[in-house]
């Protein structure tokens, strides 16, 4: 059986439900302050989802769960909340949750983890796209998700090499979608304005207002979920990392252009341009995954954004 932690997540119920629709009969998901009951898989709760609440840093209340199921393969999802710690917070709940996944992972013989990275992780690189084996500086460039990541690599790694737990990194692109739970990134921030018909405040955003031309990996969350379960079903992954992303970098007025294309009345003003730190090709490069496990994104940013502008309408709030 296969245990999804952070599984009530943004990410962790897309990816339960890719599970289940990939042949699983059974997924465990572990949920901690969230609780979410979507449409798409809440009427699998309670059967073919099984619910724990558990806090990963509850090393006791972890390792009960391994009396109760018999978890093979572990996709490690939880993470702390954007803001949620300063930076001592950040890393002690992170690493001690990682550790007692580790833990877990071995004193139950499990086959596979799969640990969520991401690709702030290429954040000190000038530019793409990005594949797994380049170089990557040990220091960063602040960016609190690019450094705990980079110690879940190493540490992930670490483990493995000394135990029979094989330990996969999942660099996972900027995700958007579905039951994305703040107006942190910007395809959130436009596609929710514009269905509401509200002004996307853009100079509040991260970095003030965007640049037309800059690029980003938008990776659509249910891509995503369906990269992760091919990789946790996988029987056998011939390298360690993996990218999991969009595959292309596109801009945000080609964005801005997928909302009006649905939205005609949308409008958004970014700066002209690019900014000043702007990079090239900032995507993950798909060529490993695909050849491995046969990840392709289903969707393209016009049927991304049209998908999520459909949801939205359907009456979901987020």
């Amino acid at each position: 059986m296969i245990l999804v932690t952070g599984g009530m997540g943004f990410i962790g119920l897309h990816t339960a439900k890719a599970l289940l629709d990939a042949g699983e009969k059974e997924v465990v998901i572990t949920y901690f302050q969230t609780w979410r009951e979507p449409d798409f898989i809440k009427d699998e709760y309670d059967k073919r989802i099984k619910i724990e609440k558990v806090d990963v840093t509850d090393l006791e209340g972890l390792l009960a769960l391994g009396k109760k199921y018999d978890i093979t393969n572990i996709a490690h999802l939880a993470v702390t909340g954007l803001g949620a710690y300063d930076a001592i917070g950040d890393m002690r709940v992170n690493l001690n949750g990682l550790m007692n996944i580790l833990e877990a992972a071995t004193t139950w013989g499990v086959k596979r983890i799969s640990l969520a990275s991401s690709i702030a992780i290429y954040s000190s690189v000038t530019g793409g796209p990005f594949k797994e084996n380049i170089p990557l500086p040990v220091f960063g460039t602040g960016n609190p998700t690019e450094t705990y990541k980079k110690v879940f690599e190493v540490v992930g790694g670490h483990i493995g090499a000394r135990s029979d737990v094989e330990v996969i990194n999942l660099r996972i692109g900027g995700i958007w979608g579905p039951l994305y739970h703040t107006m942190a990134n910007l395809p959130s921030r436009l596609v929710h304005a514009a269905v509401k018909g509200e002004d996307p405040k853009l100079a509040e955003g991260r970095g003030g207002v965007p640049y037309a031309d800059d690029q980003a990996d938008f990776c659509y969350v249910k891509d995503c979920a369906d990269g992760i379960t091919r990789i946790v079903r996988a029987e056998t992954l011939a390298h360690k990392t993996y990218n999991i992303s969009s595959g292309n970098g596109a801009t945000n007025q080609e964005l801005a252009d997928a909302i009006t294309k649905v939205i005609p009345e949308a409008k958004f003003e970014f700066q002209a341009g690019n900014g000043p730190n702007a990079r090239k090709d900032p995507y993950g490069d798909l060529t490993q995954v695909n050849a491995d496990v046969g990840y392709q994104p289903g969707h393209t940013l016009e049927t991304a954004v049209a998908d999520y502008i459909g949801w939205l309408r359907a009456g979901n709030e987020r």
